[in-house]
């Protein structure tokens, strides 16, 4: 019986390795990647022309009495244009609705919309409840044009300078913390920039 007993330690640390290496995989992604802010992930698309993609409106959307147009890439040129993908069934883009009216009161700049993947009767009732930010508001309902936009995930807001490339890009909500912070600031950039 003593000679079997040095046989099974070695076989209990066999038995152990996978499990300590997995904790220790663990760990390290846990403190490497656990809290690290996503809307800092760098866009390959900044500098590059937004996508010259034409977006179908919102079937039956009015603002003001006339209907609201869908997304035409002409709108980007020679104005700051804040882009937001939205969605109806995305609880932080209700969250960050009354932070976009307030953004579109500043007539410096154009606030459009690209309605992600969402039913036309769901993103009329969304924008009736919030109100309506957007002079344009592109549906895509494939999803395909957000691919195109590099969007990992709605909400996600783009700052598109006069010449109709992309500045900034905000993964994630709009939130009071980086509605002055960040967004006002890279909207001030575009907008002095003279591009």
């Amino acid at each position: 019986m003593t000679s079997d007993q040095p046989q099974s330690r070695p076989r209990r640390w066999l038995l152990a390795l996978p499990l300590l290496v997995f904790a220790g995989l663990a760990a390290l992604f846990w403190f490497r990647l656990g809290d690290t802010d996503v809307s800092r992930i760098p866009s390959a698309l900044i500098g590059r022309p937004a996508p010259d993609k034409v977006l179908p409106p919102v079937a039956d959307l009015v603002h003001d009495g006339k209907a609201v147009p869908g997304l035409d890439p002409a709108i980007f040129k020679n104005q700051v244009t804040v882009v937001n993908v939205w969605a109806s069934w995305c609880v932080p883009c209700h969250d960050e609705a009354p932070l976009l009216l307030q953004l579109a009161q500043d007539k410096r700049i154009q606030v459009v919309g690209i309605n992600y993947k969402d039913a036309p009767e769901n993103a009329r009732r969304f924008l009736g409840r919030y109100g309506n930010p957007f002079v344009a508001v592109g549906t895509d309902a494939s999803g395909r044009t957000a691919i195109d936009w590099g969007v990992y995930g709605v909400p996600e807001t783009f700052v598109i300078d006069r010449k109709g490339a992309i500045a900034f890009k905000l993964i994630g909500p709009i939130t009071p913390d980086n509605f002055d912070r960040v967004l006002k600031r890279e909207i001030d950039k575009a907008l002095q920039s003279g591009s």
